[in-house]
């Protein structure tokens, strides 16, 4: 389009950074210039094994070359076989994969109405939480609490009751016969990287037990091996198991997938011809996502050593500026007395990549591969900027 730059023809929607990427290898990306920067945000947490990981390029050059759309209206060898696997991961027992987080999100409370509509409940109350994000379409736009992103929309879904996270009081005590799900993120991702507590996952269960209502765990940004286990809610066994576990972003290592994965009971709320889509569980993301799965199995022991370390490293920035250092695993959140976009651009400077989230929350989710040296380099450039 002459006379059209491609700046200039997109929807203003985010507001972009001075940084063109041209490539990356493992922990870095480069600029048209062919400067390097170190990646602490992975394309906010979907690059978890790196840029040109080795095997998912091959992974997607082989399939490519074989197959890459079907539709859901024929079967596919990866499909049942990536199923099977987030359900062995998860214990729960059955999965629709779709396209995004947002979308793995409506399949999850289209399922909680219609499980609650089945058994003639007439009221459809669900329970989320201030600081949760859940996606921007309009039901899961709905159970996402932060006013910018909602009242340009007004009316969304109704019936959604916001609490405040980690209060199991308040959480008690809003419950009801018409409630029917309970939404929440096992960590806050765009909320500040604020980790849910283990009491508060267990108020959640027994909530969702005592109400028959579903517990929607969203581990979009947290789950898949980000905090060093296969979702984080495991780490909390004693809190129980969610209903419904949504998920996304890294699962196919870069190409868009999402996944919703119901027990028995939630899912048998969805049958045949009630829910659908086009694209989500094609062969090359499903291929992809099976290696991605099997890779993270194999990096869990370094996640977890390097996360510790990660953090150690965060809390010892002893800089005036920082309040709090949040996460866990190779999920950070450093809480700064400021406002943190400026941060973000020092940073971006200096060689780093990270976001700013909730405001004033450095955010950093660096790919499962990054070792003692990226976390040295990165930590050495944040102790520079905040000082």
């Amino acid at each position: 389009m002459e006379g059209v730059t491609t700046q200039s023809a997109l929807l203003p929607t985010y507001g972009h950074r001075p940084l063109s990427i041209e490539r990356g290898q493992g922990c870095l990306v480069y600029d048209e210039s062919g400067r390097a920067y170190i990646d602490f945000i992975t394309g906010i947490g979907v690059n978890a094994l790196g840029y040109s990981h080795p095997r998912v390029v091959r992974e997607i050059q082989q399939q490519a070359a074989l197959c890459i759309h079907t539709s859901n209206l024929h079967l596919h060898p990866y499909q049942d076989s990536l199923a099977a696997k987030l359900c062995e991961w998860s214990g729960l027992n059955r999965v629709f994969l779709s396209n995004s987080g947002s979308e793995a999100m409506e399949a999850a409370l289209k399922a909680a109405r219609a499980r609650a509509n089945r058994a003639g409940r007439t009221r459809h109350r669900i329970i989320a939480l201030h600081n949760g994000f859940h996606g921007r379409t309009a039901g899961s736009l709905a159970v996402t609490s932060k006013p910018e992103y909602r009242e340009p929309f007004q009316p969304l879904v109704p019936d959604v009751v916001f609490l405040p996270a980690n209060d199991v009081d308040a959480l008690r005590n809003a419950g009801g016969e018409d409630l029917i799900a309970i939404v929440a993120e096992t960590i806050q991702g765009e909320g500040g990287i604020f980790p849910l507590t283990p009491d508060f996952l267990h108020a959640i269960r027994s909530a969702a037990t005592r109400h028959d209502a579903l517990w929607i765990a969203d581990e979009t940004q947290c789950g898949l091996g980000r905090t060093g286990a296969r979702f984080a809610w495991q780490q909390h066994p004693g809190a129980g198991r969610p209903d419904i576990i949504v998920t996304a972003k890294p699962l196919a290592a870069g190409l868009p997938l999402g996944a919703t994965i119901f027990s028995a009971d939630a899912g048998a709320a969805i049958s045949q011809g009630m829910h659908g889509t086009t694209f989500g569980g094609g062969p090359l993301t499903c291929r992809v996502a099976l290696a991605f799965l099997e890779e993270v199995d194999r990096l869990l022991p370094a996640i977890r050593d390097n996360g510790l370390y990660l953090h150690a490293q965060l809390r010892e920035l002893a800089c005036p500026i920082v309040k709090e250092v949040r996460g866990r695993g190779l999920m950070a959140g450093i809480e700064i007395d400021a406002p943190g976009e400026p941060y973000v651009r020092k940073a971006l400077d200096a060689g780093l990549v990270i976001n700013c989230t909730h405001g004033n929350v450095l955010r950093l989710l660096p790919p499962y591969i990054a070792g003692r040296p990226e976390i040295d380099q990165a930590c050495a450039i944040l102790r520079r900027i905040l000082r």
